[in-house]
């Protein structure tokens, strides 16, 4: 039976929404990881070129994203407002992410620039026009503080999931070494396979979350009265919308939070590679470990959501967290672990790396369910439900973001005078230290600025069920009327 959105969604209801994260861990993975190295390295088009192409695309999708969330606030057809959008992307985004790991066999070189703008372009559009409403759903789904939780917990898990499969599958089974190609990362036909089993996957994960969901449609929010809008009214309600003082707290917080991910990211090699000079295969395992995180996250965010309250645990949580994660690092610049190449370094750092990784995505699943909670806040001082345009805003400002990690990782790298071509065990160890302190530095203020800025969030338990009881209040008002 479907539920209302003043119920709590049955487990397979939120496995049906959670698992549209998937897609969206496959499509991540493959454009901030790899598609760089693959159109520059392995394509041979200019480095330059590929970033440029990348910027581009990047920028038109930012757009694209408040254009898609007030549509799709204010679309009006028999199938609800936001599954006509997931249904009509489904197919399409699928043969787009197909072409753009498998461009035609005549270009060659820079000649595949163009092809490049073209496919992200439309990659990224068509994913906006999908993962905006997808993720507005959440705030319909249900109203209920609690199980909006358990929601952002069961999409955070399947993203986690499905982007560290597809790149395990990757690795392990496509990028193949040969005698030419040792590494297996210039092996064209794997990467091309990847785009098949990508793009499948992509499809799958948009057709299950879209149908498992299709029989919530009537009991869903309808869009407001047709009314004559302008271009001027269309951007006066979403700048009116987007002013509210919680969503503000929580796009500054995934702002800098996103930073610091990048930062992680990138020196997520450097680190595993130079500074604690660990082997592949323990990278391998480094990487396999976030499986357990994943679930270890699942089932804690729903706890802290419910005992300390969504702003505390993330709050809580997240301080935890993000002091944990340097602190190894910092402990082997002050020489208080065990050497490189010892057994009891390596598991203490898996240890610790699954135990804090568990409590970072905790807390990405506390956040993403109090942006939910700030649409009946907006709708009680607008008048208006807007969950896709706050979707669309924490949309634009990771992909505004994207890439602004990256360059912060850059001087990290450059202070600490890391160079192309340096080897594990050859870099001197003021270096190393210079890159841990780095590391460990720039982490570590930027979670602390997101945990500041989620400070002013605003929406507790009795103020979510406060502002519940005032809409419904009016609506009741406006029947009486």
């Amino acid at each position: 039976m479907a539920i209302g959105s003043q119920g709590k969604p049955s487990y397979l209801t939120r496995i049906a929404f959670g698992v549209g994260g998937v897609a969206d861990g496959v499509k991540n993975n493959g454009f901030d990881y790899f598609l760089l190295f693959y159109y520059s390295q392995v394509l041979g088009v200019s480095a330059s070129l590929v970033a440029a192409a990348l910027f581009i695309a990047l920028v038109v999708d930012a757009v694209s994203d408040p254009v898609v969330g007030y549509w799709s606030d204010n679309f009006r057809t028999r199938l609800g407002r936001r599954h006509p959008f997931m249904y009509a992307s489904m197919v399409p985004v699928a043969i787009a992410y197909y072409f753009a790991w498998n461009p035609p066999a005549g270009l060659t070189g820079n000649d595949l620039f163009l092809w490049l703008v073209v496919l992200t372009i439309c990659v990224r559009i068509l994913f906006t026009m999908y993962e905006v409403p997808q993720n507005a759903l959440a705030a319909e789904l249900t109203s209920d503080y609690d199980a909006r939780t358990s929601l952002m917990s069961f999409r955070y898990f399947f993203a986690w999931v499905g982007g560290l499969s597809i790149q395990i599958a990757l690795l392990a089974l496509l990028l193949r070494p040969t005698e030419a190609d040792p590494s297996g990362f210039f092996n064209k036909e794997g990467w091309q396979t990847y785009g098949l089993w990508a793009s499948i996957v992509i499809f799958l994960a948009v057709f299950a979350t879209t149908a498992g969901t299709h029989s919530h449609i009537p009991h869903l929010k309808r869009p407001p009265p047709p009314r004559k809008l302008s271009l001027g009214t269309i951007f006066r309600e979403i700048l009116e919308t987007v002013s509210n003082p919680s969503f503000r707290a929580l796009f500054l917080a995934t702002l800098f939070g996103l930073l610091a991910t990048g930062i992680s990211a990138s020196l997520n090699q450097y680190i595993n590679g130079l500074f604690w000079e660990f082997t592949t295969d323990q990278t391998a395992l480094l990487t396999v470990a976030v499986y357990i995180s994943a679930v270890i996250a699942l089932i804690v965010a729903p706890i802290v959501g419910k005992t300390l309250g969504k702003k505390r645990g993330a709050i809580i949580i997240g301080a935890l967290a993000f002091s944990i994660a340097p602190a190894p690092v910092l402990a082997r610049v002050l020489g208080l672990m065990p050497p490189n190449g010892t057994d009891a370094l390596f598991n203490i750092v898996i240890s610790i790396t699954i135990f804090d990784l568990a409590l970072i995505i905790v807390t990405q699943m506390l956040i993403g369910s109090m942006i939910a909670d700030v649409v009946e806040d907006s709708e009680l001082e607008t008048g208006r439900r807007s969950e896709g345009i706050f979707f669309a805003g924490i949309s634009f400002i990771r992909k505004l973001a994207q890439g602004s990690g990256v360059m912060l990782a850059a001087i990290v790298l450059s202070v600490a005078s890391i160079a192309p071509g340096m080897r594990p065990g050859m870099v001197p160890e003021a270096q190393l230290k210079m890159l841990g302190l780095g590391y460990a530095a720039s982490l570590l203020t930027i979670w602390m600025l997101m945990i500041f800025c989620v400070s002013f969030y605003r929406i507790s338990r009795e103020g979510h069920e406060a502002n519940l009881r005032a809409l419904s209040e009016r609506e009741k008002q406006v029947f009486v009327d």
